[in-house]
């Protein structure tokens, strides 16, 4: 498949990129700076703002589908606003292009327990807390996109780098719930979360939905 990639230098953006040169697909990734990623078969990059709806359209001409792992930074003091307008920004741009199907990465903070979000808890850290009210608010309207066939996806609770290293290829989905392990804990690496990404841009399961993953 011929698959855009917006976020190739990320966290998550670097094992989806991994991920979908892994299984032979042609990737455009979209960055500020080309010289963050390594030229490489089956990869090209365009050097571009993912957030200017112009460029962005341009660039996505011809793409079957977008995945968007866009962060507007975990240290940025306009994370909230700038995740927010960022994000309307590509589902602009990737409707623009004419491309309908747009799968995004999100947080877990939108997530269910016992009817409350997990971003509204208490205990929830609070370095993490406009970064995840962002991305719960930017999934309410999404839910109101008529025009694309979009994919929210929350990771599990615990993904972050102590996670990651691990491709055990499996995993488990839910919907609005965490999904927890027979020890209680809702936990995936960030290569596992690739492998759903690029499951779900292969083989669709959900469509103008949220979906989580872990194992």
């Amino acid at each position: 498949m011929k698959v855009a990639l917006i976020g190739a230098t990320g966290f998550v953006g670097k094992a989806v990129l991994n991920e979908l040169l892994h299984k032979g697909h042609q990737v455009t990734a979209i960055v500020r700076n080309p010289e963050s990623l390594k030229p490489q078969h089956g990869l090209t990059i365009v050097n571009g703002d993912a957030t200017d709806v112009s460029v962005l359209a341009d660039a996505l001409k011809g793409q079957e589908a977008v995945i968007s792992t866009f962060n507007a930074g975990w240290a940025n003091p306009n994370l909230y606003l700038d995740f927010l307008n960022g994000s309307k920004a590509i589902q602009e741009g990737v409707k623009k292009s004419g491309v309908k199907r747009l799968l995004v990465v999100g947080g877990a903070g939108s997530l269910f327990i016992d009817g409350k979000q997990l971003v509204d808890a208490p205990a929830f850290p609070a370095e993490y807390k406009a970064g995840a009210t962002a991305a719960r608010d930017y999934l309410n309207e999404l839910k109101k996109e008529s025009g694309l066939d979009w994919v929210f996806l929350s990771p599990a609770v615990e993904m972050h780098p102590g996670t990651s290293g691990v491709r055990k290829g499996t995993y488990r989905t839910g919907t609005e719930n965490p999904v927890f392990d027979e020890a209680g804990r809702s936990v995936i690496s960030v290569e596992d979360l690739a492998v759903a990404i690029v499951d779900e841009i292969e083989q669709p399961k959900f469509s103008r939905q949220r979906f989580t993953a872990a194992y």
